[in-house]
């Protein structure tokens, strides 16, 4: 995978911020962030709450809350769940006013990320020992010092195993005739990690695979989930780019399945605790929790892990982790890109 770490790896680290922490430092809401590792520990358990503004699937974070209530029960989680557009403006307006509400935000949205690690307007270091651990591998999962890898959906071949008992193995598989009129797609209009997917479709897939895809006439739909309802009522037999929630509908009892292609197309969710966190050390426990194998256990379930071996996480026959998902590049998903990709899009698949 290609890192945007930029500097020193994050080994050692948390030790100079913590120095530096000691030495007074502050958040731009002016609280203060404490000393040592304990110090910040303790002095969470007296702040009392920490809130998360995250896209993440609601099941997971509601899973979180759980892990983290039961691992630290003086301390209360509130996640506020929203989609990028919803929860960035959120995010910069409680910036600029000072009057925050978040202290940890996590998004999709690599562009965004991308500027944000650049600026620092809106991070602060994150000092949580789980960054340093080996198999965390800080040096792909960290963009700058404040940005965190926490998980990732990787996006892959499904299919309804009524109408395709064998299943699909290669992305060349789903290209059949007999698919024709049967393959659920996502529109990319309005969704930049859309735009992400299907870019590198003609990628790690094939050249010219899009194109391909389009002449089998699918069934467009406005978002993943629709795909995934539709694989379980029969309304498509197959899909390129279905997300892992389809593993979920599949532990339910729905006819479908899903598995990686050779090559997966990864979304991975970046993390980062707020400049103006009212929270600050409750919100450097929170990022530490999401980085541990009970944490991921739970953000993670039935989605890609940042750590190895986490019960529960990934798919099947594979050991990939977030870290090997490509991460978009930001200059193919700034807007004026992404429209124009949107209005290619519509061309093929429209008309």
């Amino acid at each position: 995978m290609r890192s945007f770490r930029a500097g020193a790896a994050v080994a050692g680290s948390v030790a100079v911020m913590l120095d530096a922490a000691a030495c007074g430092s502050t958040q731009d809401s002016g609280s203060e962030l404490a000393g040592s590792w304990d110090e910040i520990v303790s002095a969470a358990s007296g702040e009392g709450s920490v809130t998360l503004y995250s896209n993440h699937a609601p099941a997971n974070l509601e899973a979180l809350k759980v892990a983290f209530e039961e691992e630290y029960p003086e301390i209360t989680l509130t996640y506020v769940r929203g989609t990028d557009a919803d929860l960035i403006p959120k995010v910069e307006v409680e910036n600029q006013t000072g009057n925050a509400v978040a202290d940890v935000h996590m998004t999709t949205d690599a562009g965004w990320v991308a500027r944000g690690a650049e600026s620092d307007q809106f991070s602060v270091p994150v000092v949580a020992p789980g960054a340093d651990a080996p198999e965390y591998r800080a040096e792909d999962a960290m963009l700058g010092e404040a940005f965190f890898m926490t998980s990732a959906t990787s996006i892959g071949l499904a299919w309804n195993s009524d109408e395709v008992p064998e299943g699909l193995e290669v992305p060349q598989d789903l290209l059949d005739p007999r698919f024709d009129g049967r393959v659920g797609v996502v529109s990319p209009a309005g969704f930049p990690a859309v735009v992400h997917i299907y870019k590198r479709m003609d990628i790690d897939y094939a050249d010219g695979y899009v194109e391909d895809l389009a002449e089998l006439n699918p069934k467009i739909y406005t978002s993943a989930p629709g795909v995934t309802q539709a694989l379980a009522s029969g309304e498509v037999w197959v899909a390129p780019g279905a997300s892992m929630d389809v593993l979920v509908e599949r532990d339910k009892g729905a006819p479908v399945d899903f598995t990686l292609p050779p090559n997966p197309i990864g979304v991975p969710f970046y993390s980062h605790v707020l400049s103006a966190a009212p929270n600050p050390n409750a919100a450097q426990l929170l990022a530490d929790f999401m980085l541990t194998e009970k944490g991921q256990a739970a953000l993670s379930k039935n989605y890609i892990a940042v750590l190895p071996d986490v019960l529960g996480t990934g798919v099947e026959g594979s050991d990939v982790v977030a870290q090997d998902l490509e991460v978009a590049d930001p200059a193919s998903i700034e807007p004026d890109a992404v429209s124009e990709y949107v209005a290619r899009w519509e061309g093929l698949f429209l008309n």
